[in-house]
């Protein structure tokens, strides 16, 4: 009788569905804003999709550092200390700090521009030891058309970033061979924290025809300060990033939520016992034109009427 209650006992075991192992994810970003705050989200989504739930079998830490490279490199080595399951940095400069805290726990970068240039991994087919992730390389050819598309007449477009991002030191270069494709050409100004945006900004005015602010930590974080000179001086501006339409520019890019769950796929592969150095760092895929009809009036733009129409999202 004892033996036959055993086999039920194990039959109804094999019976069950696998659950997902208590795991531990910690996530950290350089600084707040949305489409940070979007990809850390589509993190947890994708996790919560392959049966990673918070509160159950998931702990789900996240830090930021508030902008400070200083703080990104202290939450990095709390991470490692703490021996979570995965690390999952959002940025560059949180992925950099994180790679040089551990050799041994594993880590998924996400919204990382350049990997290789960021010296993050050496091949992105073949990252090797215990990094790799989503790339969100900007399709800065895309950039140029609708500028092109927008404003047809402009020249010279205005690239305001923070040297010290790798991410943007590569978009820059990546601006400048499309740009030169197309007629134009790229006029640089530099902001090495978020205070000083305003003033980069307004740095332009005059000079250029158009304004390009990539997806720079520095810079995306007070987006409103860069909104508020071009509106002031009538000059469109364009962003790399669509959750930066909704606070005054235009965009075709990545939709952050989505480039997060990505993200999120990859790390559910580790987690399920994948080695991250044997996994290829992924390219963020699916990009959506997001228009602002109201800035663009602010800023003495008239979107024409077909771009508006093939907008996934438009701002009245």
């Amino acid at each position: 009788m004892r033996a036959l209650l055993l086999a039920l006992v194990a039959a109804t075991a094999l019976a069950l569905p696998a659950k997902a192992e208590d795991v531990t994810v910690a996530v950290t970003a350089i600084v707040e804003h949305p489409a940070l705050d979007a990809a850390r989200d589509g993190v947890k989504a994708a996790l919560a999709a392959a049966g990673y739930e918070e509160g159950k079998n998931l702990k789900f830490v996240y830090e930021t550092a508030q902008g400070n490279p200083g703080t990104a490199a202290q939450i990095a080595r709390k991470f490692v200390g703490d021996e979570p399951t995965v690390i999952v940095p959002i940025s560059t400069p949180s992925a950099q700090a994180v790679v040089a805290a551990t050799h041994d726990i594993p880590v998924v970068f996400t919204a990382v521009t350049d990997p290789v240039g960021a010296q993050l991994v050496k091949n992105l087919d073949k990252p090797g030891g215990n990094v790799t992730g989503l790339s969100d390389m900007s399709p800065v050819a895309d950039h140029i058309k609708l500028i092109q598309e927008i404003t047809p007449n402009a020249k010279k477009i205005g690239f305001v970033y923070n040297t010290a991002e790798a991410n943007s030191i590569s978009t820059l270069a990546a601006m400048k061979a499309e740009a030169q494709k197309a007629g134009m050409t790229i006029v640089e100004s530099v902001a090495t924290k978020s205070s000083e945006v305003q003033g980069a900004t307004r740095a332009l005015i005059g000079r250029v025809d158009v304004i390009y602010i990539p997806t720079d930590n520095t810079i995306v974080s007070a987006l409103e300060a860069a909104v508020g000179v071009a509106e002031e001086a009538k000059v469109p501006l364009y962003a790399g990033d669509t959750d930066s339409v909704v606070r005054g520019a235009a965009s075709v890019s990545f939709n952050y939520f989505d480039v997060g769950k990505q993200t999120g796929e990859i790390v559910v592969r580790v987690l399920k016992g994948e080695s991250p150095g044997d996994i290829p760092v992924r390219i963020a895929t699916g990009s959506d034109l997001f228009v602002n009809k109201k800035a663009a009036a602010k800023m003495g733009v008239t979107l024409p009427e077909e771009l508006v129409k093939r907008a996934k999202k438009v701002i009245e």
